[in-house]
């Protein structure tokens, strides 16, 4: 009986994946390599693409070396990405401006002038909030500062469109990597060309939009063997790392919630059709034909307690550095955090926000501001989960993936905040997981998307304690009164 193995390709912002799986879920191998970030300027943030491509091929590569396959057993490959990054490329397909990435806070001011002016309209049209991460507003920065990169550029696109074109010499994007630039309308799935307008660009600049099943075509024979794959082999644009990643948890149904920690952090649903929140605290990207992702993304994750463990000089694995959090009791003896150090996107959309710390006494020790920090980072993946509850009901499953999902701690600090069960799959790899299983879809290799229900490898999952849980809604309600205020401050 021949073995059959498929790839998930994941390009994240700090690091890009290559991921062999069996037909079933289980990880045969991984390979990871970091991406390098430069800061040229306070809140700029850039990264090299023709680094990202070598990293890339490398990673698929040695995945499928480290996993002992041959090349005739792999069926597809599947991509994921990362989403928000933006930069020029010329008429030869050149770069000639760096990626600048989703953290990129460079055009605050030009978000700033949206939100005070027609911010409201352009919401409700493309469903993408208004902030300094999307492409919409880092070309109006390019526009009004007369970056000469913009000026001379032919096309402007996404690492993962960037990629594509490399190996494929094509421009395309999928629904939801489209829907990200805040340039496109989730319903019509055609590009917003007044928004086009007030950017300076032209829709021939841009990519065109393809469902995340497209199987690409035209593979360059040199590429594929870099990567050690056949060029006839299917490869899948597929889509979004955050769409993807609710797919490879398998939280695809009503009630189904999929929440991401690593650096940073989201929480995300898939609902049907389009909708938006009331007071723009959510993102809704469009996903395939007739569905979306609706969620909320936060800059301070895993990043938040990174900061407080080198604050503290505290040399020990992470592991061990949150185990301390263990010793003191839900609430942390009156210490609250808001964990805003990276300015903050959902649910408050406001850069110039700041962390703070509340209710310090000379009590408090290191364990109690370890609490307090994964508590703070927590609350905030509530509060965010509240405004998408009041457009999709409440969670009845919780899926967690990220690097915050090996704390059992954290898992139990979730349950017992959210009320509900958490699942974790046995692979942090969900994205890619995701990306493999929609290239599988593509080629028809399986039924549907639903079908990943039975082919993920799930460990047991976390109760909610109902004891810390009362406790947690009255410490709650205290961070909630904080955050509204930490708003109007910084207003």
């Amino acid at each position: 009986m021949s073995r059959e193995f498929v790839i998930g390709l994941d390009v994240g912002t700090t690091s890009v994946k290559a991921c062999v799986f069996n037909l079933h879920g289980k990880l045969i191998a991984d390979v990871e390599k970091v991406i390098i970030s430069n800061y040229p300027q306070q809140g700029w943030v850039e990264q090299n693409p023709d680094e990202i491509e070598q990293s890339a091929i490398l990673a698929i590569r040695e995945a499928i070396e480290k996993a002992a396959i041959e090349k005739d057993e792999i069926v597809s490959l599947g991509f994921s990405a990362a989403m928000h990054s933006l930069l020029c490329v010329n008429e030869e397909g050149t770069p000639i401006s760096p990626a600048l990435i989703w953290a990129d806070g460079r055009s605050y001011k030009q978000a700033e002038g949206i939100i005070n002016t027609i911010g409201n309209k352009v919401y409700a049209k493309t469903g993408t909030p208004i902030h300094p991460m999307t492409p919409f507003i880092k070309l109006l920065w390019m526009k009004e500062n007369e970056y000469e990169p913009y000026k001379k550029a032919k096309y402007f696109m996404s690492i993962k469109e960037y990629l594509i074109q490399c190996w494929f010499g094509q421009r395309v994007i999928d629904y939801s990597m489209a829907s990200a630039t805040g340039l496109f309308n989730p319903e019509k799935h055609k590009w917003e060309l007044d928004l086009l307008e007030l950017t300076g660009i032209t829709e021939e600049q841009l990519s065109e939009i393809v469902p995340l099943t497209k199987v690409l075509t035209g593979f360059k024979r040199e590429k594929a063997e870099a990567m050690g794959i056949h060029p006839e082999m299917p490869i899948v644009i597929g889509a979004a790392d955050g769409q993807l990643a609710n797919l490879g948890n398998g939280a695809i149904l009503p009630g189904e919630v999929a929440v991401s920690v690593g650096t940073s952090g989201a929480i995300r649903q898939v609902t049907k059709g389009v909708k938006v929140s009331e007071n723009r605290e959510t993102f809704c990207y469009s996903f395939t034909e007739d569905s979306s992702i609706i969620g909320g993304p936060t800059n301070n994750g895993g990043i938040a307690l990174q900061w407080l463990k080198d604050l503290l000089k505290d040399e020990r694995s992470f592991t061990e550095f949150l185990s301390d959090a263990g010793q003191v009791a839900p609430g942390a003896d009156g210490l609250l955090f808001l964990p805003y150090l990276n300015g903050e996107r959902a649910p408050i959309w406001n850069q110039q926000a700041k962390g703070n710390f509340y209710g310090v006494t000379i009590a408090h020790k290191k364990e109690h501001f370890i609490r307090s920090v994964l508590e703070g980072v927590t609350f905030n993946l509530f509060q965010i989960g509240k405004a998408l509850e009041r457009l999709a009901g409440e969670p009845q499953k919780v899926y967690v993936n990220g690097g915050l999902a090996r704390s059992p701690l954290w898992l139990q600090m979730m349950a017992d905040i959210f009320e509900a069960e958490i699942y974790v799959s046995e692979s942090h790899h969900s994205a890619a997981w995701g990306a493999a299983w929609t290239s599988l879809v593509a080629i028809k290799k399986v039924d549907s998307f639903e079908e990943i229900k039975q082919n993920i490898p799930m460990g047991e999952p976390t109760i909610p304690n109902k004891e810390n849980s009362e406790l947690y809604k009255k410490i709650y309600e205290n961070y909630e009164m904080l955050a509204i205020d930490m708003v109007k401050y910084f207003k």
